[in-house]
């Protein structure tokens, strides 16, 4: 018998419209809307300051885990191989990267349709906590946990949230069938092997509890125009994607149905995975998007000094003023509005089916 088929469905950059559970599908070449007003301009340089954030770390946590490595001003994790800056210039680009994609979808948290409010929700890669911390807000009688490697959570978090500081690399040690909904996102190109990730989160979610993992394609790619091998973006996404995988990670799950055929070989079903182009830079004529664009832009002008670093120069052995040079091509042609960049989010949910199932 041959496997469900996985629903997909890629569609128009159109923001999720509030209030509903998922986005109807649409045409997948429907290109974005430029707005009239930007002309062939390049954004300029200067960038709209980051919308605060608290930096205070967890609370009651071992020195260990609170001992840092630094490269050229940055800081990273001690103890786990990761290439993410954990620092206050790297936490404000994760708050943008939350405002972004909440704004995308409507203000929805998540797409998953969740019959009942969760009881336990768990939030997988949480970061900054944002995530977690709206949606216990959102549903005060839910229990949520956000997980990450680095303690850059606020000490301030409403009552029914809390955070932990864990590999979730590593065997998962809560509970079989303990959550209601697990949601996972932003960790392309720091997993070493997605199905075991996948299973651990399988076994830890009740039956009819669902799944919803949302990440990047971090090949950046133009609605414009195609590009040969020799340009900046083709030349990124090459170097970074042969930085993790010499570190032993992936980036390419975003490719094909890869997420659904990863959830549906850890035993999920009623995978529907969906992709939207989302703008780079402030040039689409939609106010939302245009608002979305330019918060991506930011989020990746402040993220794209401390990656290139971590996964050129410590991992691939390049000189700093290498890296310096590549990441200051990259930002150059993420500004120009005339390439019209995109990236595409993958947002994808499924369900744990019932043992007599």
């Amino acid at each position: 018998m041959s496997a469900p088929p996985i629903q997909t469905a890629a569609t128009t950059a159109s923001p999720v419209a509030s209030g509903t559970r998922a986005p109807a599908a649409g045409p997948s070449d429907a290109p974005i809307a430029i707005d009239p007003a930007i002309g062939g301009a390049t954004d300029d340089d200067d960038q709209s300051d980051a919308r605060s954030v608290n930096t205070s770390s967890t609370a009651s946590l071992s020195e260990s885990i609170t001992q840092y490595r630094m490269l050229h001003g940055r800081t990273y994790t001690q103890k786990i191989e990761y290439w993410g800056p954990n620092d206050e210039q790297q936490q404000e680009g994760l708050e943008l990267n939350h405002y972004m994609l909440t704004r995308f979808l409507g203000d929805r948290l998540f797409l998953a349709p969740l019959k009942d409010t969760p009881q336990m929700v768990l939030d997988v890669g949480t970061g900054t906590g944002s995530w977690a911390i709206d949606f216990a807000d959102e549903f005060p009688s839910s229990e949520v946990i956000g997980v990450d490697i680095s303690p850059i959570q606020p000490s301030w978090n409403p009552p029914n949230c809390k955070f932990q500081i864990d590999d979730v690399e590593q065997p998962w040690t809560w509970p079989s069938n303990e959550f209601d909904y697990i949601h996972i996102r932003n960790l392309e190109g720091a997993v070493a092997d997605w199905v075991t990730l996948y299973k651990e989160a399988f076994t830890c979610l009740k039956e009819d509890g669902y799944i919803e993992v949302k990440e990047f394609d971090i090949e950046t790619r133009s609605q414009v125009k195609e590009f040969d091998e020799s340009h900046i973006f083709k030349r990124w996404i090459k170097h970074l994607s042969a930085a993790c995988e010499r570190m032993g990670k992936t980036a390419m799950q975003c490719k094909g149905a890869g997420i659904g055929n990863n959830l549906r070989e850890a035993g999920f079903v009623d995978i529907v995975e969906q992709k939207w182009p989302i703008p780079v830079g402030a040039w689409a004529k939609d106010p939302v998007l245009k608002d979305v664009g330019q918060s991506a832009l930011e989020y990746l002008d402040r993220s794209l000094d401390g990656f290139g670093l971590y996964l050129l120069k410590e991992v691939m052995g390049w000189e700093y003023a290498e890296v310096v040079l590549f990441v200051a091509e990259n930002r150059k042609a993420l500004k120009d509005v005339t390439l019209q960049p995109v990236l595409y989010l993958h947002v994808t949910y499924a369900r744990k089916p019932q043992a007599s199932s």
